[in-house]
């Protein structure tokens, strides 16, 4: 990349963060979501059983997964909504380009509501705090889900629908990494061993390669209406 596309890039990812951070309504509404999702488990399953072990990976990540949809349906709705999307695709900044602050920005929402579930998680769950592991897992999930989850935003803003259209779209092809995250996930709160997370990680990281490169070579024609 060169040092202009980089900072058009920045450019980007920095004006989603300074609209985001001024209203903070995303993050907020996204939070408390995320927190609902684990109290509520929390609360319906006995603490003490070998079951509320089992169900904790699947429960983080149906947090994860729900909260960030809902965080990926606001991604082009404020341009949308304020008729800013069509100064955005006018801009001087690669299509590619663009995906790729975009994407980042999605990133970093999701990155910061995570890094205050996940503690959370920890304590009503009973399980350690520092677990490298799965903070590794969250990240590199989490960077398939945004790299994914961008270019269907932006094909579903252009619908009626969209608060429907996107998870219709987005779901089914996000079902492997979150299977293979939620299986990694429960290897590393166990204790298991890299090799036995070998190929659930070997599943994120061909995701999160795949779904960084195509939306960004196709990212022209999904932003036309």
């Amino acid at each position: 990349m060169t040092g202009s596309l980089l900072n058009k890039i920045w450019a980007v990812l920095w004006k989603d963060i300074r609209c985001e951070f001024r209203t903070k309504d995303t993050i907020a509404s996204v939070l408390v979501f995320s927190i609902l999702v684990i109290v509520v488990f929390h609360f319906a399953f006995d603490p003490g059983s070998d079951m509320f072990e089992e169900i904790a990976p699947g429960v983080l990540w149906i947090a994860f997964t729900f909260a960030g949809v809902l965080g990926l349906n606001r991604s082009f709705v404020r341009e949308k909504e304020h008729g800013c999307l069509e100064g955005l695709m006018m801009s001087p900044v690669d299509r590619a380009g663009l995906y790729v602050g975009k994407m980042l920005s999605c990133l970093v929402f999701m990155l910061v509501v995570e890094i205050i579930v996940l503690p959370i998680f920890s304590a009503l769950f009973d399980l350690p705090l520092v677990l490298p592991r799965l903070w590794l897992i969250v990240f590199l999930a989490t960077i398939g889900f945004a790299g994914v989850g961008t270019v269907f935003s932006a094909l579903a803003v252009h619908t009626r629908a969209r608060d429907i259209m996107l998870p219709l779209l987005l779901f089914p092809l996000i079902i492997p990494i979150i299977i293979a995250a939620t299986e990694a996930s429960e290897k590393a709160l166990s204790g298991g061993a890299w090799s036995d997370m070998a190929m659930s990680l070997g599943i994120i990281g061909a995701f999160d390669v795949v779904f960084l490169i195509v939306p960004a070579l196709i990212f022209e024609f999904v932003l036309e209406e």
